[in-house]
């Protein structure tokens, strides 16, 4: 019997998790169909132009900081917007809070030339930017529903406490880096406390469900990330511009949906429903988020005022599309990589 290749064995279980993608999907796709009827396509496809621009962003947030360190000149910008497609693919048929699409992107960079520890700094500007960039955002959202007399109230301390908690987890966070020492208490009392919980659970196995040594060699690198990136802030003013971009072309996603739809939603409350939405999405283990993300922007749109049945029909288009496009075209761009470079490190 011939043996089967890893690249037919990846193969067989990235087609395997498009299924049960599309399998969780089902009903929206069924939904979104219904709908089209209500479309106007001529505004629908802005949401193409607003896709387009999402992933070039998303990319240069990565690639604007290698391009200062000159280790990506020789890529170009259709190149980088593949590569976005593709992390994003991964992301939605594996799970796992943005871990597979940065163990992905890491294993990408590194066929074109860029060395392990550059690309996880990249990567880690990325999520640093992005996360700055969104924080700016909804805080400038909170004050323009504030100044909506039409925005329910609830939703002004809906977006207040996500504005407070992100910004309590960045203080936090920054505090703990900073210090060696700090880092090696925390994972010590961490690992000790989940691993101790993890036993009690299982019936006391003595496997250990968390490995000290690796959170901590995990968290020293991002030690010496920080330190490097505060010893010259400029490197992330572009990966934060590009955040902006980005997050307001994920807003332009849904926002234009909505207007083909006919209705004109305040972006500032899809920028909320939007973040509550996204932050669920690391918890939820439903590929890509499916099922919670769409409840969740309908029920924190219909606290905002907005009709339920247009929040609905809205949310369903909008996911849909990104949805067909990020597994779709990523599965194709994907499939060609894997088929080019041969085994990936998920």
């Amino acid at each position: 019997m011939a043996k089967i290749s890893v690249r037919t064995k990846i193969s067989i279980i990235t087609f395997i998790l498009v299924g049960v993608i599309l399998y969780f999907s089902r009903h929206e796709l069924v939904r979104a169909a219904d709908i089209m009827g209500q479309v106007n396509i001529k505004i629908l496809w802005l949401v193409a132009v607003a896709s387009i621009l999402g992933y070039l962003a998303n990319g240069e947030m990565i690639f604007s900081y290698l391009r200062q360190k000159k280790l990506v000149s020789h890529i170009s910008p259709l190149t980088l917007m593949r590569i976005s497609l593709e992390m994003n693919f991964v992301n939605h048929f594996l799970p796992s809070g943005g871990v597979s699409g940065i163990s992905y992107t890491s294993w990408r960079l590194g066929k074109l030339g860029v060395s392990p520890s550059r690309a996880t700094m990249a990567q880690a500007v990325r999520y640093a930017a992005g996360f700055a960039a969104f924080v700016v955002l909804l805080a400038v959202s909170v004050v323009a529903v504030t100044l909506d007399g039409n925005i329910n109230r609830w939703i002004i301390l809906i977006s207040s406490t996500l504005v407070t908690v992100m910004a309590a987890t960045t203080i936090a966070g920054m505090y703990l880096i900073r210090s060696q020492a700090r880092i090696h208490t925390w994972v010590r009392n961490i690992t000790t406390r989940i691993n101790r919980l993890y036993h009690r659970l299982t019936g006391g196995r003595k496997r250990q469900l968390l490995d000290a040594r690796k959170i901590t060699y995990f968290c020293m690198d991002m030690h010496d990330d920080y330190r490097e990136l505060t010893a010259d802030r400029r490197q992330l003013l572009r990966p934060f511009l590009w955040g902006l971009v980005f997050t307001m072309t994920e807003v332009a996603l849904f926002f234009v949906t909505f207007w083909a739809l006919g209705s004109v939603v305040n972006p500032a409350s899809i920028l909320i429903a939007y973040g509550v939405a996204s932050l669920a999405g690391f918890i939820v283990v439903t590929p890509g988020g499916a099922g919670a993300y769409e409840a969740i922007m309908v029920f924190v749109l219909a606290i905002a005022g907005i009709n339920k049945g247009t929040a609905i029909g809205g949310i369903l288009l909008a996911r849909v599309i990104i949805l067909v496009v990020t597994i779709g075209v990523g599965y194709i761009f994907y499939q060609h990589a894997v088929v080019k470079y041969g085994k990936i490190d998920h």
